[in-house]
C-alpha cells in the first residue's frame, strides 16, 4: 500500500513511466536484485532491464547468482499489468518456473511486453470468466538479444475486483 501511495502522489508531479522506472531502480526491494529499469515506454506496454555482472551478484563461480536473475525478472510483469489494466481487476502472481539456459558470465538484459491485443484478450476472458490464469515468459539475454541465459515462466492471476472480494469473502465464511 505504501508503493501505491506513493505512485499516486508522484502522477501528481512526474510522468507515470519515468515515476515508474526511478521508482522501482529506488525501491529497496528491487535494488537487492542487482537490476536496473534502463526503458519503460509511455504506455507501460514495454519495459527493459538491465542485470549487470558485478561483485554483488556473482556467485561462488564468477557468474550471475541465479537468484539475482531471478529477483530482476520477478516482480516487473505482475506490476507492469496491474498498471496496463484498470482498477477494476485484482492481479497476483501464483508461481513461477524458473529454467537456466547456461552460465551468465556478461550483463543481461530483459524485456517485458504486453500487446494490446494481449491486454485486450486478458479483458474479454475475465468478462465472461471472471478471473483467469496465463503463463508470462521472460528470458534474460545478451545485449544482442540472441543468447538465452535464463526463462522465467511467470503464471498470472487476473480477476474481476468484486469477483474477487465476493470470492475471498466466502472462503472465509467456509473456513469458519
Amino acid at each position: 500500500m505504501t508503493y501505491q501511495k506513493l505512485t499516486a502522489f508522484g502522477k501528481r508531479f512526474i510522468s507515470y513511466h519515468i515515476l515508474f522506472k526511478y521508482g522501482f531502480n529506488l525501491s529497496p526491494m528491487y535494488r537487492r536484485s542487482t537490476a536496473r529499469v534502463t526503458e519503460v515506454s509511455p504506455d507501460l506496454s514495454k519495459i527493459t532491464i538491465k542485470l549487470a555482472l558485478s561483485w554483488k551478484n556473482k556467485n561462488y563461480v564468477g557468474t550471475i547468482f541465479g537468484g539475482s536473475m531471478f529477483a530482476a525478472v520477478d516482480p516487473i510483469p505482475m506490476v507492469q499489468l496491474l498498471n496496463l489494466l484498470n482498477n477494476e481487476y485484482v492481479v497476483w502472481d501464483k508461481s513461477a518456473t524458473v529454467k537456466f539456459k547456461r552460465p551468465a558470465n556478461q550483463d543481461l538484459y530483459a524485456d517485458f511486453v504486453f500487446t494490446a491485443d494481449e491486454i485486450k484478450a486478458i479483458k474479454e476472458k475475465v468478462a465472461t470468466s471472471q478471473e483467469l490464469e496465463f503463463v508470462k515468459t521472460t528470458t534474460l539475454t545478451n545485449k544482442e538479444r540472441d543468447t538465452i541465459y535464463c526463462e522465467v515462466a511467470k503464471t498470472i492471476y487476473v480477476a474481476n475486483k468484486e469477483f474477487y472480494k465476493k470470492k475471498r469473502k466466502a472462503r472465509k465464511n467456509a473456513s469458519k
